[in-house]
């Protein structure tokens, strides 16, 4: 089993470099940390960054996710291939791109392109936001899954993934003690659902819904809060369609792995939010 620490990074493909760095440092309040004629890279806490938008296709979508162990890739990418998976090793260009010493990627069952990355660089400046949104930090995605009880199954038998609710059936999957990291919903192609990052209170949640409702950035879910994780929440529309979110008090599983039961909830809308908000968001109907 290849063991999984945390989230890394989401690259994401635009054509539209300028516009994401307007919405991604204006309205997210992301650090931009280098701007190149084809990248942008951002930073949301003492990572390098958690976020790059680069030249290309806006449905080209990659996830970044740290091993545990950080000469574990070869073993990786000798389990990966004997189980069937496509992979392949990154090249030194691509690994001093993406900030990290060494990587492998691979695509899971949905297609979605993750990478694994071994010694992610911690940034050498203190992280410095553009606007005061309460942003602590890369939290966890929504990722795209064509037949979420096939991906499970992936996730949980080659990775330490393990499900803490179902939603219907979308799994929310962690790898660390924090609720979840990778949520899998049902849809007819593969890329990242949408991106949460973690703010430092209910707060910043509640001034941000007004900051995004002044400049006219369509709420597509919230505020409100999780019936699963506990979190509180909002989610927006932003650069390209991508779903963004902010969230905090994400509830912690200590439990010892043999006495925690998932639960599982309905496909209800108060199955997503206890406070009665509905989502607008296509994968939560």
């Amino acid at each position: 089993m290849i063991e999984l620490r945390d989230l890394a990074y989401v690259r994401l493909g635009t054509r539209d470099l300028a516009g994401a760095e307007r919405f991604t440092t204006e309205i997210v309040g992301l650090q931009p940390i280098e701007r190149t004629r084809d990248r942008l890279k951002l930073r949301s806490n003492h990572r390098h960054h958690s976020l790059c938008y680069f030249e290309g296709d806006e449905r080209d979508h990659m996830v970044g996710i740290e091993v545990k162990d950080w000469t574990g890739l070869d073993e990786a990418l000798i389990e990966l291939k004997a189980a069937g998976v496509a992979c392949e090793r990154g090249t030194a260009e691509e690994s001093a791109d993406r900030a990290v010493e060494d990587f492998i990627w691979f695509r899971d069952p949905s297609g979605n392109r993750i990478e694994l990355v071994a010694r992610p660089h911690e940034a050498n400046r203190r992280y410095f936001p553009t606007r005061d949104a309460g942003v602590s930090g890369l939290g966890h995605i929504g990722l795209n899954s064509t037949d979420p009880a096939r991906d499970e199954a992936f996730w949980t038998k080659h990775f330490n993934a393990r499900v803490s609710d179902w939603i219907g059936s979308a799994p929310l999957l962690r790898i660390k003690d924090i609720h979840h990291q990778l949520a899998l919903f049902p849809t007819d192609r593969p890329g990242v659902q949408h991106i949460n990052h973690q703010v430092e209170s209910i707060d910043d949640i509640m001034r941000s819904w007004y900051f995004l409702q002044e400049r006219q950035i369509r709420i597509v879910f919230g505020p409100g809060r999780h019936a699963t994780s506990g979190g509180y929440f909002v989610y927006f529309e932003g650069h390209d369609g991508m779903v963004y979110e902010y969230s905090n008090s994400d509830r912690f599983i200590v439990e010892d792995e043999a006495t925690y039961r998932p639960r599982q909830f309905p496909m209800e809308h108060a199955s997503f939010c206890v406070w009665g908000s509905k989502p607008d968001i296509p994968e939560f109907q």
